[in-house]
């Protein structure tokens, strides 16, 4: 579909036009620009569709082909960096997803296992050609490495550390993906591992890719946890618990560790304190998600644990999101045989906007240490 004219864009939409017109100035974004951030506009109902439905409308008008950008990272970046998501009108259904979120448990025992079969069941072919050979798919530790599996072999080794991990010690992995982890701490390390998914498809690679080391993998939701760990760790799951379940989330961590255990908890960190989910991602790509702010984590945790360390890294998302687009992009001409062009475009916009947003530092990631009160306190490394 061809670019159309300026006065075929603005020809029945002068109202909505101005609006965007004015918004994307302020982040210095033109319509029909030459400039890689600039957008191009191939449908002449584009700006209303993004005026009446929002956030969700626009990256439902990107997967429609309504709309192209050269470098969605650049102008995400622009956007969030001016706070230009703000000044959109709210639209009535995410008002009333807001609302539900407040009154209702969408991460409850039952609700768990959505984003399972709406994410990470997608295809293990997808996230195996994306990912690096650890099949890490969480920011990656890029401050001595040049290349996504030496970033991701870096994170791992940093985890196990900051952990203390000894030989034949108990590791409890809650939301333990496709194994890469439990594989890393099993053989570098002597860490005997059990971890936990909620994705069948996550749990039979993992199985393959951890045969013969001293690892289960079972297909669990946290709160059936019952035994007792030396170390627990939680990389990128902490997201899908939700702020009804953060205090039920560290009673059960810190009855299933032992009492000189350390736990460390990987994610994504929101840069408010509030129940405002992006309509398009929960729609398309995280069900029933919430990123927790400081506040929450702090709030809900410190009836269980001691917080001995607090490390942010969420610049390292940038550069980690960026290259699993690189590897996806580099991926499609194998993928098309299975997938179709909006489901390449909505991936490519998820990862370049989650990109724009960290650049902006509109979101973060974090890395905290507990513990139950380790006698002398807890030398954390980087």
């Amino acid at each position: 579909m061809n670019s159309l004219s300026t006065e075929e864009v603005r020809q029945d939409n002068n109202y909505y036009y101005r609006i965007i017109h004015k918004m994307l100035e302020k982040a210095d974004i033109e319509i029909n620009g030459s400039r890689p951030w600039d957008i191009k506009i191939k449908h002449p109902d584009f700006f209303k569709r993004v005026i009446q439905v929002g956030s969700l409308g626009l990256g439902e008008a990107y997967m429609d082909g309504w709309w192209e950008c050269e470098r969605l990272d650049i102008f995400f970046h622009r956007v969030l960096k001016h706070k230009l998501n703000e000044q959109l009108p709210h639209y009535f259904k995410d008002t009333l997803r807001a609302a539900a979120a407040r009154l209702t448990n969408l991460q409850s025992k039952k609700r768990s296992w959505i984003v399972g079969k709406e994410h990470y069941d997608i295809g293990n072919d997808v996230f195996s050609l994306m990912l690096d050979p650890y099949m890490q798919y969480s920011c990656a530790y890029w401050i001595k490495a040049d290349t996504l599996e030496q970033a991701q072999e870096a994170k791992l080794d940093m985890i196990c550390r900051k952990l203390q991990l000894e030989p034949n010690m108990k590791l409890l992995d809650i939301g333990c993906g496709w194994g890469g982890l439990a594989a890393y701490a099993a053989r570098n390390y002597g860490a005997i591992v059990y971890g936990v998914t909620v994705s069948s498809k996550q749990q039979k690679l993992a199985q393959q890719l951890c045969k013969g080391l001293d690892i289960t993998i079972v297909l669990q939701d946290y709160r059936d946890l019952h035994q007792q760990f030396d170390r627990i760790v939680s990389v990128g799951m902490f997201e899908h618990v939700g702020p009804k379940n953060y205090a039920t989330y560290f009673d059960i961590v810190r009855r299933n560790l032992k009492s000189d255990g350390l736990f460390l908890l990987h994610t994504i960190g929101a840069l408010r304190t509030n129940m405002n989910i992006d309509p398009w991602i929960d729609k398309y790509i995280f069900p029933n998600g919430c990123l927790p702010s400081v506040r929450h984590i702090a709030n809900a945790s410190e009836s269980y644990f001691i917080l001995e360390d607090w490390h942010n890294f969420g610049a390292d998302y940038d550069t980690t999101l960026m290259a699993w687009y690189a590897r996806f992009t580099k991926a499609w001409p194998q993928l098309s045989k299975k997938y179709d062009e909006r489901f390449k475009l909505m991936f490519s916009y998820y990862l370049n906007s989650c990109a724009g947003a960290f650049r902006a530092r509109n979101i973060h990631l974090w890395q905290v240490v507990f513990s139950r009160g380790v006698k002398g306190g807890v030398l954390v490394v980087r």
